[in-house]
């Protein structure tokens, strides 16, 4: 078993920060860390992130992935992991994303909460999460690995930001009181044809229970949810590849629309 050694966390951050920015995919960074060594995986993780806000990047919330229980079971663990969302991650309901800006694109289909309230404590009831919560809206999560191939376990993708790329938020938001987040159908067509439906209730029971889990998490950690982040709360249906031209529309029950297009050239 590889020991998890300060030199080696160092490595492997610095393994996915230059694939990041080459456009170059990196090995695998998991023969770097022990085992299933989450700990030293979410170590590398803050690195990265300590190193883009240096950088004078932006911290605008968080994402959640892991939230399908058939993926936590296939990856050997029992909870959703979490990355760092920057404002330049951002890109507006049915912009062009260019090609290179995110390393080996698929796309998903989820629901983002928008706070009006911090989450510090992190005895947090899920009445909390009710009064903090603004409003949400539809979005579409642009994943990516700076790992070659997808070829990853979960040390791996959460070293490299829980997989993150860009993500892309729908345009007109809608109260909780709106719409229920745990039963409402989402579908995700390309071309007008559906390539991947679900429902709120594969997102770890309800979106709100993902989110709640992060908040929890993130008070815990130091990096407390704020008034004006923005959750993406995890994947509603299966995740989809991407090709150059793609252009993915997804809507959501009792939500609306958003969509994410990709360049040509």
């Amino acid at each position: 078993m590889t020991p998890t050694t300060p030199d080696n966390i160092q490595k492997a951050a610095d393994a996915l920060y230059n694939a990041a920015h080459t456009g170059t995919p990196s090995a695998p960074i998991r023969d770097l860390l022990a085992t299933g060594d989450l700990e030293a995986a979410y170590t590398v993780q803050e690195i990265n992130t300590k190193r883009g806000l240096t950088e004078g990047r932006r911290l605008v919330g968080r994402k959640i992935g892991l939230t399908s229980l058939a993926v936590q079971r296939q990856l050997g663990v029992g909870q959703p992991d979490y990355g760092m969302l920057f404002a330049d991650m951002a890109r507006c309901d049915a912009e062009d994303v260019a090609l290179g800006d995110v390393l080996q694109p698929k796309v998903e289909a989820e629901i983002a909460f928008i706070l009006g309230r911090d989450l510090t404590d992190e005895q947090l009831t899920m009445a909390d999460l009710f009064r903090a919560i603004e409003y949400a809206v539809p979005a579409v999560e642009i994943v990516g690995s700076r790992v070659a191939n997808w070829d990853i376990c979960i040390t791996d993708t959460i070293a490299d930001n829980a997989s993150s790329g860009l993500y892309v938020l729908g345009s007109r938001p809608v109260m909780l009181r709106d719409f229920d987040p745990r039963t409402c159908g989402m579908v995700m067509e390309k071309a007008g044809e559906p390539v991947s439906v679900g429902a709120g209730a594969a997102c770890l029971g309800s979106p709100l229970n993902a989110a709640l889990w992060l908040a929890k998490v993130m008070a815990k950690v130091g990096y407390p949810l704020q008034a004006g982040n923005t959750i993406l709360s995890g994947a509603l249906g299966p995740m989809v590849g991407t090709q150059p031209g793609d252009v993915f529309d997804v809507r959501i029950e009792g939500l609306g629309s958003v969509r994410a297009a990709f360049a040509k050239e």
